[in-house]
C-alpha cells in the first residue's frame, strides 16, 4: 500500500508527495486492445453459431462440456435442499430487507390535467425480458442474485433469465441456485463470461434474447456488455470494486484496516483507499493491515491488490479529504468521522455511503437492504446504484381537445416554420381549417 503525504516521508513503504501524484491518472484503467479484440470475436461467434459456440467456450474457459444449458427444476430443488437451513433463513431475511427498501422506489404513473383541455402524462412499463449475470470464478455471490432479481420482481418484469458460469462438474453453486429459487428467477443457464453476455444479447437455440442485461462480472464480461450496449440495454460497465474511507484521528485503525481488506480480497484490481489528516492513524492502519492480511483465505489476491492498488493519502484538512473523495467518486464510501450523518452533506459523488464506525461496507453488500450493484471507476459522478428504475421504461403521452389545439396552434406553427419544417406546420394548420 502506498502512503502519500504532503509533509515529510515515511520509511518502509513507497512515498510520493501528493503534489507529484496525478490522482486521476493513478486510478485510471488502461485500454486493453487485445481484450477488446478477443471479446468481439467471442460475441461474433455466439451471434452466428449460437449454442455450439457456447459449448466451445464453456469447454475452453470452464473446462466442462455442457449439453443442456438450462438448470432443471429438479436441480433447483436439489440445490435448495442441500443448503443448510441457517443460511436459507439468512437469505430469506436478506430478501425481506432488500424488498422493503426497494419497494419504496416504485413510482406511480404521472398524469397532469390542464384546464384548457390538455392531458399530459408518463406511464411506467416493466421491461418484459431481462437478463441477469451472476459471477462465479474465484468466489460465489448469492448476494448478487438477490440484489438484481428483487428489484426486477418489484418492477414487474415477466421474464427474468439468469446466467452464471458452471464449475468443472457442470454445476452452478447450490448457494447461487438457492438464492435464485428464493428470489423467483424464471430461468437459470449454466454459462458465463463474454459468451453469456452475447447469448443474452442475441439469443441462441437455448437462450432467448433479452432487452436489458444487469449484473457485474470480470473484465471480459464488462467489455462484452459495453460492446453489445448498442443493441440491448445494460445497467453499467462495472470496473474493479473499490472502497474509500474518510477517517478522522479518533477512528479505530483496526476497523479501517479490516474494511480496506474487505475490498482487496475481491480481486487483484480492487482499490482500497484511505484519506486522513492524521499521520499517526495512517501508520497504525498500515501496521494493522500487515497483521491481518496473512490470516486471510484470499491473502494472495488481497496482497497484490493492496500493493498495487492501495493508497493512504495524508490530507491537510477535512475539506481536502472530501474534495479528493468527490473527485474519485468511489463505489463505496465509509465516513469514520466524529459526525458522519452531518458530513453526508459534504458528499457529492459516491455510489453508496456507510456512516460511522459500526456501519462497515459488508452491511450493504449482504443484508441492510440497500443495493450493492453500484457505479465504479468514477461513474458515480453521473450514475446511480441499481434500483427498480433500472427495470422499467417510461412512455410519455399527451391528449389535446379541439379547443386546446386551436389555442396553441399559432405558436406551434410559428415554431415549426422557424425550423424550416413546413410539413410540421401544415399538420397543425390542416386541423384549424
Amino acid at each position: 500500500m502506498s502512503c502519500l503525504t504532503t509533509k515529510g516521508v515515511r520509511e518502509m513503504i513507497r512515498i510520493k508527495h501528493i503534489d507529484e501524484i496525478n490522482l486521476k491518472q493513478s486510478l485510471s484503467e488502461t485500454i486493453d486492445a487485445n481484450l477488446i479484440k478477443d471479446v468481439a470475436a467471442i460475441i461474433e461467434n455466439v451471434k452466428y453459431n449460437g449454442d455450439s459456440a457456447l459449448r466451445e467456450y464453456t469447454e475452453k474457459f470452464d473446462g466442462v462440456y455442457i449439453d443442456d444449458f438450462e438448470v432443471s427444476d429438479s436441480e433447483m430443488d436439489e440445490a435448495l435442499n442441500s443448503v443448510e437451513e441457517e443460511f436459507i433463513a439468512v437469505l430469506k431475511k436478506a430478501k425481506e430487507n432488500i424488498y422493503k427498501f426497494h419497494e419504496k422506489q416504485k413510482r406511480d404513473d404521472l398524469i397532469i390535467f390542464e384546464e384548457d383541455g390538455k392531458i399530459l402524462g408518463e406511464k411506467f412499463t416493466p421491461i418484459e425480458r431481462v437478463g441477469l449475470y451472476v459471477p462465479g470464478g474465484t468466489a460465489v455471490y448469492p448476494s448478487s442474485v438477490l440484489m438484481t432479481v428483487i428489484p426486477a420482481k418489484i418492477a414487474g418484469c415477466a421474464n427474468i433469465s439468469m446466467v452464471s458460469p458452471p464449475d468443472k462438474k457442470g454445476n452452478i453453486s447450490p448457494l447461487i441456485l438457492a438464492a435464485a429459487n428464493i428470489s423467483g428467477v424464471s430461468k437459470v443457464y449454466k454459462v458465463g463470461g463474454a459468451q453469456a453476455i452475447a447469448a443474452l444479447a442475441y439469443g441462441t437455440q437455448s437462450i432467448e434474447n433479452v432487452y436489458k442485461i444487469i449484473g457485474p462480472g470480470n473484465r471480459y464480461v464488462a467489455e462484452a456488455k459495453r460492446q453489445v450496449s448498442s443493441i440491448v440495454g445494460i445497467d453499467m460497465v462495472a470496473g474493479p470494486s473499490e472502497i474509500l474511507i474518510i477517517a478522522e484521528k479518533e477512528a479505530n485503525p483496526d476497523f479501517i484496516a479490516a474494511d480496506l481488506l474487505s475490498q482487496a480480497e475481491h480481486d487483484t484490481y480492487a482499490r482500497s483507499i484511505l484519506l486522513t489528516c492524521d499521520k499517526e492513524l495512517a501508520n497504525k492502519v498500515q501496521d494493522s493491515i500487515e497483521v491481518k492480511l496473512p490470516n486471510l483465505i484470499r491473502k494472495e489476491i488481497a496482497r497484490k491488490s493492496i500493493d498495487e492498488q492501495g493508497l493512504i493519502v495524508i490530507c491537510e484538512s477535512k475539506e481536502q479529504m472530501f474534495e479528493l473523495s468527490n473527485e474519485i467518486a468511489p463505489e463505496h464510501l465509509e465516513l469514520m468521522t466524529t459526525n458522519p450523518i452531518s458530513d453526508l452533506s459534504l458528499v457529492k459523488n459516491a455510489g453508496s455511503v456507510f456512516l460511522g464506525e459500526y456501519t462497515p461496507e459488508p452491511t450493504g453488500d449482504y443484508y441492510s437492504g440497500t443495493n450493492h450493484t453500484l457505479p465504479t471507476s468514477g461513474t458515480a459522478k453521473f450514475a446511480s446504484p441499481l434500483s427498480v428504475d433500472d427495470f422499467v421504461k417510461k412512455t410519455q403521452f399527451s391528449f389535446y381537445t379541439k379547443g386546446a389545439l386551436l389555442k396553441d396552434a399559432e405558436a406551434i406553427m410559428h415554431f415549426a416554420e422557424k425550423e424550416g419544417l413546413t410539413a410540421h406546420s401544415n399538420s397543425v394548420k390542416e386541423r384549424t381549417k
